[in-house]
């Protein structure tokens, strides 16, 4: 019996590596069908003998397991979201406030892309990885585990001296041209394409069955060690030896010693963006000495080490076909302008925001204007500009809504020093009523899951 254990076991670490070959060194060594012809030889071996049960085996890749729930997990670490800047004068000011607070004034910075991806923690211990939980709202995540064992890019297994146990921080995506072809086939099926890959990331690591998980085209990019025992002094060390240690890390950063290489750094890849495999929107520039980041520490949001410069955002134009206004559940009311749809940052926008009457009023908007859309950061793409020039002789003003969108038709009010409208119906109006239920069954109240908001419209017709 010994002997068939060690024959797994060599069959495991032969897989690993070959696998660590292909996925992330991008130089296989054997063929696929050799391939493939070891990994069902030793998934041959598992059934025979399941008491050689390895859930890091390479033949957890393929996945298999059902998860009905994702654990909610908190972190051990927050995982903050970054500060973003646009500008040279941005990006100087945050060096200002660096160097105005560290002790050490020679800083080196770690230049990376910022990857257009889902956020992902992994833990190890003892070189076998043993969670992955995603971003969530920072604080907390779901286990994402058994997906996750799937993406040929994360290793089950390290190599080298790492430590005994760690955290490593990353971006889960897919690439333009595996995006592409999933659409492509679910096209010729009858399927509607999806919309981003991002999006389609994030969607596929919540699939209830890791076998379906595996046959999406994943791939992750590792860039950010936690540990107890920082056994390293820079990010940028880290980084080299994480390589080592077995992780899929991009070869793209760069090590900076002030602004002027920052800039450079930031106008190569501003430049040469629309030629990468993935989708990145922009750079992340770190303080390189893990010394000087402990020292600098965090806001309640960002670390102060850190800082995202994000390219500038892409506008395009279309027309308007009209306005819609949603009604929050504290009686806000937002206008929200539908347009022909356009191709704006890799997804067809067919909305955007209009804040308020003021800002309807300020951009002189007119009924079937031509206008100019961004996304500028926000996830409601904006109205920026309207083009004149293209509007027609005889259209009319926007004029805002004098009544509430739902069916009381109740008069809205505008608080004064407020820019917004209100329906003061609370208690009436369906679009509070039922506001005010998700608010209370959300992640940051009662955390009540189960109950989408198809549920919700269900429940109030039946009150």
């Amino acid at each position: 019996m010994k002997s068939v254990q060690k024959k797994i076991e060599n069959l495991r670490i032969e897989l690993h590596q070959h696998n660590h070959s292909y996925y992330v060194m991008d130089q296989p060594i054997i063929s696929d069908y050799n391939f493939d012809m070891k990994l069902n030889r030793l998934i041959e071996l598992e059934k025979e003998y399941p008491e050689y049960f390895d859930e890091n085996s390479p033949s957890q890749r393929v996945g298999g397991s059902i998860t009905k729930s994702f654990d909610t997990v908190v972190h051990e670490s927050p995982m903050y979201s970054l500060n973003n800047s646009y500008s040279k004068e941005d990006l100087d000011d945050w060096q200002l406030r660096v160097i105005k607070k560290l002790t050490n004034k020679n800083i080196e910075y770690l230049c990376e892309l910022k990857f257009d991806g889902v956020s992902i923690n992994l833990t190890y211990e003892k070189g076998t990885l043993v969670s992955a939980v995603t971003r969530g709202d920072g604080v907390k995540g779901d286990d994402v585990t058994e997906n996750i064992k799937t993406i040929k890019t994360i290793p089950l297994k390290l190599i080298g001296d790492f430590p005994n146990k760690f955290q490593i921080r990353g971006e889960i995506f897919i690439e333009k041209d595996d995006f592409e072809k999933m659409n492509s086939d679910r096209i010729k099926i009858g399927l509607d394409p999806y919309m981003n890959p991002r999006n389609t990331a994030s969607g596929s690591l919540k699939l209830q069955d890791s076998s379906e998980v595996a046959k999406r085209p994943l791939k992750c990019y590792l860039f950010q060690i936690l540990s107890v025992n920082q056994i390293l002094e820079s990010q940028h060390e880290y980084l080299k030896k994480a390589i080592k240690w077995g992780f899929n890390i991009s070869d793209t950063f760069r090590l900076c010693k002030n602004l002027d290489e920052i800039m450079d750094y930031i106008d190569y890849w501003d430049k040469k963006k629309a030629n990468l495999k993935y989708e990145i929107d922009g750079i992340v520039i770190k303080v390189n000495n893990i010394k000087d980041q402990n020292e600098l520490g965090f806001t309640s949001k960002f670390p102060r080490w850190s800082i995202a410069y994000k390219f500038k955002t892409d506008r395009v134009t279309t027309k308007l076909i009209g306005i819609d206004y949603q009604v929050g559940r504290t009686g806000s009311v937002t206008p929200v302008a539908n347009l022909k749809p356009v191709l704006l940052g890799g997804t067809f926008v067919k909305r955007a925001s209009l804040h308020n009457e003021d800002q309807i009023l300020k951009l002189d908007l007119h009924e079937g204007d031509y206008v100019s859309v961004e996304k500028g950061g926000e996830i409601i793409p904006k109205i920026v500009n309207v083009l004149k020039e293209k509007r027609e002789a005889n259209s009319s003003p926007v004029k805002f809504s004098e009544k509430c969108p739902c069916t009381l038709k109740k008069n809205l009010v505008k608080i004064k020093d407020e820019a917004n409208h209100y329906c003061l119906s609370s208690d009436e109006c369906p679009y509070q009523i039922k506001g005010r239920i998700q608010h209370f069954i959300s992640r940051n109240a009662m955390d009540i899951s189960g109950l989408g908001a198809e549920t919700i419209d269900l429940l109030y017709k039946n009150d």
